[in-house]
């Protein structure tokens, strides 16, 4: 098996390699093994609402660490030698505590949201973070968030994320996470202002094209709970048809 610090380092080239890092996010054991052995499958991640939603909790850490912590665990052991990177939320008020439970789960990356708290306090969580990473002696690859296009002003989203993505890079954090639907405008500026390989998306229905997010500098598109609420989707439609006196789609895969 690979060791905790080699996917670390793995993760690390993923995120700086030329080819944009592509994440389908998975929040369970049996998405994490089907994801894993699709082909082109580079790394897993998990998003925080996934894993919440399939436990019965809503969004913003309201699922106890201990269970987000566990459910990462369980991922980890199915994804076997493939990295990866977790959603931990805003670090549940002790981010660097948080990110050391997830490195003693296996995780070797993490997304940081900073739900827009004042600079100073965020800059600190990401500190926080990084330096529980370096005392593990893990090159941990912290994902430093901002929801600056998710709860600014449209017209101001874009200077607060240049701000706050150059002050988390200076503060130790490996990438840049911007969520929201942006234009490639947007993107273009983000990755100038704080340099190629540097700026992560979320993909959305109308996101710019991934061969454009590529040749912008993008350094990776994660899907979030975009990923579960496609199989949500595609179970709700099996259930209306069942009910209209259908049955299963053509082409269904048994993949468990």
């Amino acid at each position: 098996m690979t060791s905790t610090a080699e996917k670390a380092t793995r993760l690390q080239e993923l995120h700086a390699a030329p080819e944009l890092l592509l994440l389908v996010n998975v929040w369970d054991a049996i998405t994490a093994k089907v994801v894993a052995e699709t082909p082109g499958t580079k790394a897993l991640a998990t998003p925080s609402h996934g894993i919440a939603a399939s436990r019965g909790y809503p969004d913003g850490e309201k699922i106890p660490r201990d269970e987000m912590i566990a459910e990462v665990a369980l991922i980890v052991r199915v994804a076997g030698d493939l990295p990866v990177t977790a959603d931990l939320e805003a670090g549940y008020g002790d981010p660097g505590g948080t990110v050391a439970r997830a490195i003693d789960a296996g995780a070797v990356g993490a997304n940081l949201e900073d739900r827009m708290k004042p600079l100073g306090e965020a800059v600190k969580a990401v500190e926080a973070a990084v330096a529980a990473a370096e005392k593990a002696g893990v090159d941990f690859v912290l994902n430093a968030r901002t929801d600056a296009f998710l709860k600014t002003d449209p017209e101001t989203a874009l200077t607060e994320a240049i701000t706050r993505g150059r002050a988390y890079l200076e503060a130790g954090a490996a990438n840049f996470f911007v969520p929201g639907k942006l234009d490639e405008a947007q993107v273009a500026r983000l990755v100038d202002e704080l340099g190629e390989r540097k700026v992560n998306l979320i993909g959305v229905p109308g996101s710019i094209p991934l061969a454009r997010a590529q040749e912008l500098g993008v350094s990776r598109v994660s899907y979030g709970p975009w990923a579960q609420n496609v199989a949500l989707t595609a179970l709700a439609e099996l259930a209306e048809n069942v009910y209209a006196g259908g049955g299963l789609p053509a082409g269904t895969r048994r993949l468990n």
